[in-house]
């Protein structure tokens, strides 16, 4: 299917499936080899992250814990402005190694919410890995570590990320058709 239609929108393929399993399995690598010894706790940011934690996690070659948290900013195509926590994080994190695993990163309200949170409960490190990043939505400072793909600021949708909640089980990548 070069192109979908989820509810009053088109969308064409932009990333296919077979690109982004080779650019996980090249995090995963990355990743492994950075943290190796530390043990690393990920919290997959609920919904849209969790095929990708998924995958993410079957490429690790170190032992790692995996934990998810709930957030929402979205209403439609547009983000609300406002982070609302759904369900939170239960484990112990103090001296923890935490890599917060989203599945797109754009103004970053979400992740500078999150980073704040977590390091309430004495972290050792917080590392970010997001499977896609606008680069020129950014309005917060922060330092992504591991990025699958860097992209223009066009709404998306398969592979997790959704359109008012269809579209996640799309195994490529679809960018709205204006």
């Amino acid at each position: 299917m070069d192109t979908v239609k989820i509810k009053d929108k088109s969308f064409r393929i932009s990333i296919h499936e077979a690109e982004i399993k080779r650019r996980v399995k090249a995090l995963a690598e990355q990743m492994s080899k950075d943290l190796e010894g530390k043990n690393p706790i990920f919290l997959a940011v609920l919904n849209g992250a969790f095929i990708f934690a998924a995958d993410l996690l079957r490429e690790m070659t170190i032992p790692c814990e995996i934990s998810f948290v709930k957030l929402a900013s979205y209403q439609g195509t547009t983000s609300t402005g406002k982070v609302k926590e759904v369900f939170g994080v239960n484990e112990n994190l103090s001296g923890r190694t935490v890599v917060i695993v989203e599945d797109i990163v754009e103004s970053g309200q979400t992740m500078k919410q999150m980073i704040e949170s977590l390091g309430t409960r004495n972290p050792t490190s917080v590392h970010i890995c997001s499977l896609f990043f606008k680069p020129e939505k950014l309005k917060e400072e922060l330092t992504l570590d591991y990025v699958a793909f860097s992209i223009p600021d066009d709404f998306i949708v398969g592979y997790g990320l959704d359109y008012d909640g269809l579209g996640r089980e799309l195994k490529d990548v679809y960018t709205i058709v204006e």
